[in-house]
């Protein structure tokens, strides 16, 4: 079995992207998963990036604060990484774009060595909400942009293989209703389960996160 990191970020607990990510908690979890559920507004992450935070391109080794270590321990632990989020200017929400920032960050996630990042044995879902209905959404150029963005601006950057990365859409999410949950459970049962052709199991042991404090 797999530990998958779901992460949103809305700021409504009664908002279809929330319920989504639980729904994506409790089904994994029905099935035998280990499952961090980081609701990066219900525990009051600030996506601000401060001086201690910024990343210094001279020093891979940089000591980052105790809150952003402890979200870069909670992102190395994870075999799989489930984004659900609200398309809010064709991108990720501030608060989400900000954990990027802080969290995702030199000499973790990138800046090392190829094949060293934490992230290069991670299964990744970017999962977004758009009230665009899809043939809008698509013909205005968006869904390339977006999904550009997150796969290879983010993710590939990160050491993320593009095989191990996907993006899909809740189109015209104002009125989607039940059926977002049905797209979600196709994006998961794309997700996983994960390497089942690897040797030795489903997932290859994962490497310390030996910079992380």
């Amino acid at each position: 079995m797999a530990t998958v990191l779901v992460v949103t970020g809305h700021p409504r607990t009664d908002s279809l992207t929330a319920g989504l990510a639980r729904h994506a908690r409790d089904r994994l979890t029905a099935e035998g998963h280990a499952v961090d559920l980081l609701d990066l507004a219900a525990e009051g992450f600030d996506p601000r990036m401060t001086p201690e935070d910024e990343p210094d391109w001279g020093d891979p080794h940089k000591a980052y604060s105790p809150e952003v270590q402890a979200h870069m321990r909670r992102v190395a632990a994870a075999d799989a990484i489930v984004v659900v989020f609200p398309v809010w200017w064709f991108g990720l929400p501030a608060l989400l774009k900000g954990w990027i920032d802080r969290v995702w960050n030199h000499g973790f996630a990138y800046g090392r060595r190829r094949g060293e990042s934490p992230l290069a044995r991670t299964r990744m879902l970017w999962f977004g909400l758009t009230a665009y209905g899809r043939a809008e959404f698509v013909d205005a150029g968006w869904e390339e942009t977006v999904t550009h963005v997150l796969r290879t601006g983010i993710s590939a950057y990160c050491g993320i293989a593009p095989e191990r990365s996907s993006v899909r859409y809740v189109y015209g999410s104002l009125t989607a209703g039940a059926g977002a949950f049905e797209v979600l459970d196709a994006a998961l049962d794309e997700l996983l389960p994960m390497d089942a052709a690897e040797p030795g199991g489903l997932l290859p042991p994962r490497e310390p996160a030996d910079r992380i404090a």
